[in-house]
């Protein structure tokens, strides 16, 4: 077993990064980037920003 996980899927982070495909999220509300990925109850995703409490999904 790998020592990390960054071990394992660095180079697929390194890909991304040359290639500037990382999508950046941001607050449809505020536009702020301070935005929070939550699990919820029946294990959909949803958003939360941190910067001003506005939530999707």
């Amino acid at each position: 077993m790998p020592a990390s996980i960054l071990g394992e899927v660095g180079h697929l982070f390194e890909t991304a990064l040359a290639r500037d495909t990382i999508i950046r999220l941001s607050c449809p509300s505020c536009g702020s980037g301070h935005v929070a990925q939550l699990l919820g109850d029946n294990g959909g995703i949803s958003y939360v920003c941190t910067a001003c409490g506005h939530s999707w999904s």
